[in-house]
Parts: structure tokens; C-alpha cells; sequence
């Protein structure tokens, strides 16, 4: 499948236009349309006080957040412009107080980019969760980390496979990327084999893709290895299925998809 319609999750900080420039790359690359969004909740100060401060206020609080969005709307509208993109991009804003979603609204996307959830209490509510995203969109996710700057799209992708249905699905997802670049690395970690991966090399073969097997001890934990490899081979893509175990799992006790996601250098490709 070809890439033709891009969404990309921009809440407008500085750090986190990385996934807008890289957003545009893809669409440039792929002559593909580009969809800016913006999740707009509660800001943090009206969800914190609204039963404290007066109607006035309120309004006043509103006001400020509808010129910040206006901002973020001119921002998106400049670096598409700059790239050429203004006829083939759009700008929507979801108002998730009345029921719409990032994670539904993608489903009618091939992709979509988005930067790391901010912590910031005062943008929270207009920046995406992109974990989320992939666990429930249906649609895979490209996940570029704060102040990520690259020339060009990345020419040697490793893969984290485990035999399992998310990586399966992940690498399906990608096959239109993988099948331009120069090289792909399938990567397993620990002692014990993985059933089916010399069919997973075969397959990518088939493809035309060049692609090799590389197996690496468990260094702390699996996520540690794969960011661990892909800083060694000097990947600049990671690919990996998101969310084997429950959200609820990542969210209490940390796991594979939610590690990665907080410590890659590179952009992270995760479909469920």
C-alpha cells in the first residue's frame, strides 16, 4: 500500500515541530497529502478551577487558549507553505470535550506522525497520546522524539521481532517503508530462538529488501538492547509492534513499548 494521506498530532511547542518536519518529509517523499491535528480538551487551569473562579474568568481562560490554538493553526500553515504542501494539507481541530478522538479520527489516515505526549500541565490538553493512538486506532503510529532534526529519511531500519501478532503486524505496516531502505535489520533478543524469523529474512528478500538477522543477549532489559543495537548499527528507524501486554501493564509497571517510546533517539514505528 502506498502512502498518500499523512496525519500528523502537532500541539505547536518548539520541540515538538520535529514530528511536523518530519511529517512533511514523508508527504513530500510520498507526494502525500498532510492533515495537521490538534486535541483540544479542557486546558489544565479551567479542568483545576472551574467550580472556583467566576463565568468571567472562565471566558477569559477560553479566550487565551482559542488564540493559542489560532497560533499553533498559523504555525502549521507557515512550514507547509515553506515545503510547498499548502494545496495538498489541511488543519482540524478535535474538540474532545464533545466526544471526538485523535485515535478514531486517524482510522482514516495510512499513517500517522506524532511527537511524545508533553508533560507540560498548561499543553497537555492539545498535545496527542500517541501510544494511545496505536493501541486503538487501528493505524500505525510514527513516533518522533522532541528535537529530532535528520537531512533525509532514514536508509537503515532494524526491526524488533518476537514472533508475536503486534511485531507481525508492525512489519506489515511497514513494508511500504522498508521496501526503500538500503538495508533492514531483524532483531531478536535473548538466548532461546524465535520461531519463524529466517521466514520473516525470506519474506523481506522477497521483497527486494536487503535484510539480515542479527540475534543480541538481553543487556538490562529488551528495550535497553534494541535502543542499545540501533545506536551500534546506526539505524535510524525502529520498528516494533506496540502493547503485547495491557496498556494497564505499561501505564503501573513500565514495559518494552512505553521504554522505548521515552528513551529512542530515532523515529519509532509502532502499530498493535
Amino acid at each position: 500500500m502506498s502512502i498518500k494521506n499523512i496525519l500528523c498530532a502537532y500541539s505547536g511547542e518548539s520541540a515538538k515541530s520535529s514530528g511536523l518536519h518530519h511529517a512533511i518529509r514523508l508527504a513530500q517523499h510520498h507526494g502525500a497529502w498532510l492533515t495537521g491535528v490538534i486535541p483540544h480538551g479542557r486546558p489544565f487551569l479551567e479542568s483545576r478551577f472551574a467550580g472556583q473562579v467566576t463565568d468571567d474568568i472562565l471566558r477569559t481562560l477560553q479566550e487565551a487558549d482559542d488564540q493559542h490554538i489560532a497560533g499553533i493553526r498559523a504555525r502549521f500553515a507557515e512550514e507547509v507553505a515553506a515545503a510547498g504542501l499548502s494545496e495538498r494539507s489541511e488543519f482540524v481541530e478535535l474538540d474532545t470535550r464533545g466526544g471526538d478522538s485523535v485515535e478514531a479520527f486517524a482510522r482514516g489516515f495510512d499513517q500517522v506522525v506524532a511527537g511524545v505526549h508533553t508533560d507540560v500541565a498548561s499543553a497537555g490538553h492539545l498535545s496527542a497520546h500517541p501510544d494511545q493512538i496505536a493501541l486503538t486506532s487501528g493505524r500505525p503510529v510514527l513516533v518522533v522524539p522532541d528535537g529530532y532534526e535528520s537531512e533525509g529519511l532514514a536508509d537503515h531500519a532494524i526491526v524488533a521481532w518476537d514472533g508475536k501478532r503486534s511485531a507481525a503486524r508492525a512489519l506489515g505496516d511497514a513494508m511500504p517503508i522498508l521496501e526503500e531502505k538500503a538495508s533492514v535489520t531483524i532483531l531478536t533478543v535473548g538466548s532461546s530462538p524465535v520461531h519463524g524469523v529466517d521466514r520473516i529474512v525470506q519474506n523481506l528478500h522477497r521483497h527486494g529488501i536487503s535484510a539480515e538477522h542479527l540475534n543480541k543477549p538481553r543487556h538490562k532489559t529488551v528495550a535497553h538492547t534494541l535502543l542499545e543495537t540501533a545506536d551500534e548499527i546506526g539505524a535510524k528507524l525502529i520498528v516494533m509492534g506496540a502493547f503485547e501486554h495491557s496498556k494497564f501493564h505499561h501505564d503501573l509497571l513500565g514495559g518494552v513499548t512505553t521504554d522505548v517510546m521515552r528513551d529512542a533517539k530515532v523515529p519509532v514505528f509502532m502499530s498493535h
